[in-house]
């Protein structure tokens, strides 16, 4: 039986794993199990390109597969979740693989699942790591040396392409893969000059076997394929492409004129920032609606200048762009727009201190959800004490699942809504 490699990858993630995965990110469950759907081939895309383009390229990638593979990650894959050296290492290969390409690719991994910018890298970099042990242990138990390595890899990039799902219109494009799929469309209407102008390989095949000389346009089709991918995934990725500013990233899927796949749904709509101005003239960069707004509107109302701190204890504002990494307490780079925001808004409101909270589902260990509710809580406070405001902010606390109200049971959609790290104005 021939091996599948995005197969074997897939069997590693289970579905408690990316629910998992979806309590630490503050991620809906199904929306991460699409966004690893799409991660998958697109990682393995990157090795099979690296490994297949040269004995050097294969080499490299044989090497940094075994360290992973000797690390013991794959008889504990929970550990993905809060193992920050192989998170970093799994980011630090993927960029170095795409270069200027990596935001598009993780932006368009994003809206394809309709979770956050943030959360589909830390996706990323959870899935990297995974898939280079997974090579690394295929690679021992069979003795590949490089050589071996590169030719394997690039059995597997039909089982790649065809694995990527079709909604990923934006991927295919920075990836190449669409173009690869214009060049086979191109190649079948060449070889079928005259031909009805939609061409169904299976049903040739079906109608085909074993006559005459048709036999040579499923290896045609193949060797278009592997040379496609060689080309666009190999030599594409060491090129340097630049983004325009506020280009629209939105993509459409092409009509695949080889399949009869459904056309995905639309990708969810992208919030974009819009501007906020503070008392003291410093413009932000916030959602609508968003902390930022919410919180300014709040301390210029009566009802805040009213208020005691008894009755503060009841009006929190939840952020809504900021985030962590799996089961630690490091903030995401990504966060620091919105820690900034409200630097700026404390120091627009010198009178004014917050309490930092943090609070986790019912799912998992109590005392595990409150240590990290906790640290989390402490972490926001120290961002906002190194950005000059640490007087404001005199009190973090984590209360954990305790004032969760959704069931452990519930699908993880619903018990998102008990996870999120919060702020409240203080009246001391």
């Amino acid at each position: 039986m021939s091996i599948n490699i995005v197969d074997l990858v897939k069997n590693y993630v289970p579905q408690d794993l990316i629910a998992k995965a979806g309590s630490f990110l503050n991620e809906g469950e199904g929306n991460v199990s699409n966004a690893v759907s799409g991660i998958i081939p697109a990682v393995l895309g990157l090795f099979a390109s690296k490994a297949s383009s040269s004995e050097q390229g294969a080499a490299e990638v044989l090497d940094a597969a075994k360290g992973v593979s000797n690390s013991g990650i794959l008889n504990n894959t929970d550990a993905l979740l809060g193992n920050a050296d192989l998170l970093s290492k799994g980011t630090s290969l993927f960029k170095g693989l795409l270069g200027d390409k990596t935001n598009s690719i993780i932006d368009s991994i994003a809206n394809f699942a309709g979770i956050k910018s943030s959360s589909s890298g830390s996706l990323i970099s959870m899935i990297v790591p995974l898939v280079l042990g997974l090579l690394g242990k295929h690679a021992a138990d069979n003795n590949l040396n490089a050589s071996t390595f590169s030719s394997f890899m690039g059995a597997q990039k039909s089982n790649i392409l065809s694995a990527l799902p079709s909604g990923l219109g934006t991927l295919g494009t920075a990836l190449g893969l669409n173009s690869i799929r214009d060049g086979v469309q191109q190649t079948v209407s060449n070889v079928q000059e005259g031909a009805a102008p939609v061409y169904n390989y299976a049903n040739e095949t079906a109608q085909n076997a074993g006559g005459g000389a048709k036999w040579l346009l499923p290896l045609l089709l193949l060797a278009v394929v592997a040379l496609a991918l060689w080309y666009f995934l190999g030599k594409g990725c060491n090129k340097t492409t630049t983004t325009a500013t506020g280009a629209d990233t939105t993509a459409v899927a092409p009509a695949d004129t080889l399949t009869t796949t459904p056309q995905a749904p639309p990708a969810p709509a992208v919030k974009t920032l819009s501007e906020v101005t503070l008392p003291n003239g410093v413009k932000l960069q916030a959602y609508p609606g968003g902390i930022e707004d919410q919180l300014v509107q709040f301390i210029q109302s009566d009802a805040y200048k009213n208020a005691t701190d008894s009755t503060l204890k009841e009006k929190w504002f939840n952020f809504d762009d900021l985030n962590f990494e799996f089961g630690t307490t490091k903030l995401t780079d990504s966060s620091r727009r919105q820690l900034d925001n409200i630097a700026a808004i404390l120091k627009a409101f010198p009178d004014v201190k917050i309490k930092v909270g943090g609070y986790t589902d019912k799912k998992g260990d109590d005392a595990a959800n409150l240590k990290l509710s906790d640290g989390r809580a402490k972490a926001v406070q120290a961002a906002l004490k190194a950005a000059g405001v640490g007087a404001q902010v005199p009190e973090a606390e984590g209360y954990g699942e305790k004032l969760a109200t959704v069931d452990e049971n519930a699908p993880d959609e619903a018990r998102a809504a008990d996870r999120r790290t919060s702020i409240r104005l203080l009246k001391k």
